[in-house]
């Protein structure tokens, strides 16, 4: 629309609007109406503002002129606001680039921590998994030290820990993580399991194949560390974990090992279901089943 065409609309405007009560030319009226409405894009509020009359009589002349009438709150398609998404690249750059957590960015920017989720999911970020300590940020030890203090020194996962600066748990993690024996209380075993076996054995058992094809949970590659195995872990649901801890016998560490789960959400999960945890410091039903030799040998590797 030119200037002046405009210009001579908001006259005319001018020209048409009259106090409340008053008599207007009908058909010229509903005429402006629908002009503001279709061609202006003006709302029913804004045509009302100008034209002093309420929103109603402008939706009946709307009505009985034929123009269809938008849903409250559709209104009209605006332009890119350039300040929004200049916002939305720093945001992206203090997630990213910065590392600060969705949290730490709402505290700076002052937007609540739900809209800075979705607007960076909105700009095709990968989104960190929540939590005290990242999945991705885990603090990495060295697998020869392992070897030397946890597993040939047969010091324990604090003392270790002690050794190197990190705590007995990031020990114990980092020693499942490159399928070395783990201790579990009692004397060391002579040789455990390295972890790549463990998933190998674990697929392999026919009551834990059933239950991830009813739950449609994909088989993952063994090797390297749970977060790259499982860049996004498996939403577990109330039932498979039962049916795998309950029916299956396995630990929580080995629905990790096959969902990407923390042992501890699983955990929680089976808490939440009132099912009573296995005694600490003993085998699972499926490593006793594993030690027995009543597993099938792992087939052909199908990665």
């Amino acid at each position: 629309m030119t200037t002046n065409h405009r210009a001579s609309c908001l006259h005319a405007v001018s020209a048409t609007a009259m106090p409340c009560g008053a008599q207007s030319s009908g058909s010229d009226l509903a005429e402006l109406v629908s002009h503001l409405y279709l061609c202006e894009g003006l709302s029913t509020y804004r045509i009302g503002a100008v034209t002093g009359m309420n929103r109603q009589r402008i939706s009946r002349m709307l009505a009985r002129a034929g123009v269809p009438v938008k849903p409250r709150g559709a209104g009209r398609r605006r332009s890119a606001d350039q300040g929004q998404a200049a916002l939305d690249e720093i945001i992206q750059q203090l997630y990213a680039d910065c590392g600060l957590s969705s949290g730490d960015i709402s505290v700076i920017t002052g937007i609540p921590q739900r809209t800075v989720r979705d607007r960076l999911r909105g700009r095709g970020v990968q989104m960190r998994t929540r939590g005290r300590l990242n999945r991705e940020d885990r603090v990495a030890v060295p697998a020869d030290a392992l070897i030397r203090l946890y597993v040939s020194g047969g010091l324990s996962a604090t003392d270790t820990g002690r050794l190197l600066g990190v705590s007995g748990q990031i020990v114990l993690r980092a020693a499942h993580d490159e399928g070395l024996p783990v201790r579990v209380g009692g004397p060391e075993p002579s040789q455990g399991p390295r972890e790549i076996e463990l998933v190998e054995a674990l697929y392999a058992d026919p009551l834990v194949d059933q239950a991830l094809a009813r739950h449609s949970v994909a088989r993952k590659a063994a090797g390297g560390p749970i977060w790259e195995r499982f860049p996004a872990p498996v939403a577990v649901s109330a039932e498979l974990a039962q049916e795998l801890y309950v029916g299956c016998g396995l630990s929580v560490r080995h629905i990790e090992l096959l969902t990407g789960q923390p042992a501890q959400t699983v955990l929680r999960l089976l808490e939440a279901q009132g099912i009573t945890r296995r005694p600490a410091g003993g085998r699972s039903p499926f490593m006793r089943r594993w030690r027995a030799g009543l597993l099938p040998a792992p087939g052909p590797d199908p990665f």
